[in-house]
C-alpha cells in the first residue's frame, strides 16, 4: 500500500484534471447554481411585490426544464411521430430535430437582467433619441384587467425601437416576452435578448414539426400567464400605414389554450415616430418588392459613431418626438361570447382597427401630409393653416394629438424644421415643397396617420 507509483506528468496533469471536473460538477457547480437561484428568488419577490402582475412561476423555470417539458409534450410527440413518417427518417432523428427547435424557441429569462440593466438602459436610449410622449393610458381599466388572467399587448410594428419603448413603460406592470425573429440570433446579441424573456422563432419556416413545436411554447407560455407582446402585422411596416394582420402566433395564442383555462386580455398599443431610423431601408424594401432589408453591421455602426461626435461636439439633437398610446382591454371570453362567429379573422381586425383608433398624430406626420396634400408650395403661415384644419379633421375624436407647447403653429414649425433639416423639404422664395426624390420617404410618414382622417387620401 505504501508503494511509490510513477506516472508521466502529462498523465498527472489529466488525472486532477478529471477529478477536478468530477468535483466541480458533482458539489461546486450544483452549490452555485442554488445559491444564485436563491438570490434570484429574493430579487424576484421583492419585485413581485411593486409589479402589477407578478412574475409568474412559469417564466423562473429552468431552461432544461422547459424545454424537456415542450418537448416530451403529447401534442409535439404526436407531431414527431408524423414527421418521421412523411419524412421516412427514423423517429429518433425527428425527436432530436424537435429538441433542437425546442432550444433554439425557449428564452432564459433573468429578472435581474431584464429590471436591473434592460430597463435602465431601454429608459436611457429612449430619452436620448427622441422627446418621448405617453398619449392614451388608462390605468384605471388596466389595474382592473383580472390578476388571473393573460395580458397580451398587440402593437402596430413601426421601428425596432418599438421593443425598447414598450419594455420600459410597460415596466411597472410586468416583464414582457417578445416573439423576435432571426435578425436577433446572433452571439452576443442572442444571448441577451434570451436573458429578456424573448423567445425566437422562424417567420417563413415552412416546416411543420417546427410550428407545431413553436405552437406549444405559445400555448404553455399563455396556459402559464406569461404577460406578452406581439405585433400582429408580423412585421415592419414597409409603407408607413398599418398593415394587414397575419394570424400565425395570433391564432397560436388562441387555439393552444387548454380548455378551461385563464382568460386572454388584449391591450391594443400604438406607437408613432417623428423620425423612424430604418425608413429608407423600409421604403427601398418596398420599392424593390420584397422584405429584405439591406443593412450592415457597418451601417448600424456609422449611425452611432455620427451620433456620439455630434453629442461631443455639443451639435446633437434628438430625433423628434416618439409617443405610445394603450387603449382599452378586450377580454378574449368576451370577444368569443359576443362574436361566435368572429373567429380568428374576426378578432384580428378587431384588434388592428382598436389599434389605428390610438396611433399617435405628430408633428412631421402631421407636416407631410399637409405638404403632400397641397397642389403648390407653402409659406409658413399657409402650412400652419393647413396643419391646423387637419388636426380639427381627426376622424377619430378621441384620437392622440400631440402638440408641443399646445401650440398648433409651434408643432407646424417643428415638424417642418424636421423635415427641411433631413433635406426632405424645400424653401423657394419663402415656400415650402416636398424635395421630389423624397417623397416616398415623406408619404412613408404620413401614411402612418392618413387612417384617421375623414379624408383618407394622402395626396
Amino acid at each position: 500500500m505504501g508503494n511509490v507509483v510513477e506516472m508521466p506528468v502529462w498523465a498527472l496533469i489529466l488525472l486532477i484534471a478529471f477529478a477536478g471536473v468530477t468535483f466541480a460538477s458533482h458539489f461546486l457547480f450544483p452549490s452555485v447554481r442554488w445559491f444564485f437561484r436563491r438570490r434570484m428568488e429574493r430579487v424576484v419577490a421583492k419585485l413581485n411585490t411593486r409589479l402589477e402582475r407578478p412574475i409568474e412561476p412559469f417564466r423562473l423555470a429552468r431552461r432544461h426544464d422547459m424545454i424537456q417539458r415542450l418537448i416530451y409534450d403529447p401534442e409535439v410527440s404526436r407531431a414527431i411521430v408524423v414527421h418521421a413518417k412523411a419524412e421516412g427518417i427514423p423517429e429518433n432523428v425527428a425527436f432530436e430535430m424537435a429538441r433542437r427547435y425546442a432550444r433554439e424557441i425557449v428564452p432564459s429569462f433573468s429578472a435581474s437582467a431584464y429590471f436591473g440593466f434592460a430597463i435602465r438602459a431601454a429608459k436611457w436610449l429612449s430619452w436620448s433619441l427622441y422627446r418621448v410622449r405617453l398619449g392614451h393610458f388608462d390605468a384605471a381599466a388596466l389595474s382592473a384587467v383580472d390578476k388571473g388572467s393573460t395580458v397580451v399587448f398587440v402593437m402596430n410594428h413601426r421601428s425596432n425601437m418599438d421593443y425598447v419603448l414598450v419594455t420600459w413603460l410597460a415596466a411597472e406592470r410586468s416583464a414582457l416576452s417578445y416573439a423576435v425573429g432571426e435578425w436577433a440570433r446572433v452571439w452576443p446579441l442572442s444571448r441577451l435578448i434570451r436573458a429578456m424573456g424573448a423567445y425566437f422563432i422562424r417567420r417563413k419556416s415552412r416546416d411543420d414539426l417546427y410550428r407545431r413545436v413553436l405552437a406549444r411554447y405559445v400555448g404553455m407560455a399563455t396556459d402559464g400567464g406569461v404577460t406578452q407582446a406581439m405585433f400582429p402585422e408580423g412585421g415592419l411596416s414597409l409603407d408607413g400605414a398599418l398593415a394587414p394582420p397575419k394570424l400565425g402566433l395570433l391564432k397560436y395564442l388562441v387555439e393552444e389554450r387548454t380548455p378551461g383555462a385563464r382568460d386572454v386580455v388584449f391591450v391594443p398599443v400604438a406607437l408613432n415616430y417623428d423620425r423612424v431610423f430604418e425608413d429608407r431601408l423600409l421604403v427601398a424594401a418596398r420599392q424593390a418588392g420584397g422584405r429584405k432589408f439591406p443593412a450592415r453591421i457597418s451601417v448600424i455602426g456609422r449611425f452611432i459613431l455620427k451620433q456620439v461626435w455630434l453629442r461631443l461636439r455639443g451639435r446633437y439633437h434628438r430625433h423628434g418626438y416618439a409617443a405610445v398610446s394603450f387603449g382599452a382591454p378586450l377580454s378574449l371570453a368576451e370577444f368569443e361570447r359576443d362574436h361566435p362567429a368572429a373567429g380568428i379573422e374576426g378578432l384580428a381586425q378587431l384588434l388592428m382597427e382598436r389599434i389605428g383608433q390610438e396611433v399617435p398624430v405628430l408633428p412631421v406626420p402631421l407636416v407631410a401630409r399637409a405638404l403632400l396634400q397641397a397642389k403648390a408650395p407653402l409659406s409658413m403661415a399657409e402650412l400652419e393653416k393647413a396643419v391646423a384644419d387637419m388636426a380639427a379633421d381627426l376622424d377619430v375624436s378621441n384620437a392622440y394629438l400631440h402638440l408641443p407647447r399646445e401650440d398648433i403653429g409651434y408643432g407646424a414649425r417643428f415638424g417642418l424644421q424636421v423635415l427641411t433639416k433631413r433635406e426632405m423639404v424645400q424653401e423657394v422664395g419663402g415656400a415650402y415643397s416636398v424635395v421630389e426624390c423624397e417623397r416616398p420617404i415623406v408619404e412613408f410618414y404620413a401614411a402612418s396617420i392618413a387612417h384617421l382622417f375623414r379624408d383618407c387620401s394622402a395626396n
